[in-house]
């Protein structure tokens, strides 16, 4: 999970983690601050174009490649058809 899916959550430590079961009033439940709610919401959005952006650009990138192993295949394989039709 990237860190930028998870903006508007506080992280817990494993300690705040065993305190959560005894705190029955649920006064441990923090959430990440902003200055006003238009700031909060822009960042987020923003966060999550960025997330969008990093999974667009590892797809386009994935795609290269498989690409490039097909391509090769088929220059080996029109390689291959080639030196057969000579003989």
């Amino acid at each position: 999970m990237d860190i930028l899916s998870s903006y508007l959550y506080a992280r817990p430590s494993f300690i705040e983690g065993v305190a959560r079961i005894v705190d029955f009033g649920n006064t441990l439940q923090v959430y990440n601050t902003s200055l006003s709610p238009g700031q909060a919401d822009y960042l987020a959005l923003l966060s999550d174009w960025v997330v969008v952006g990093n999974d667009l650009q590892n797809a386009m990138a994935e795609f290269k490649e498989v690409e490039s192993q097909i391509n090769d295949t088929l220059i080996a394989q029109a390689r291959k058809a080639l030196a057969e039709a000579q003989v």
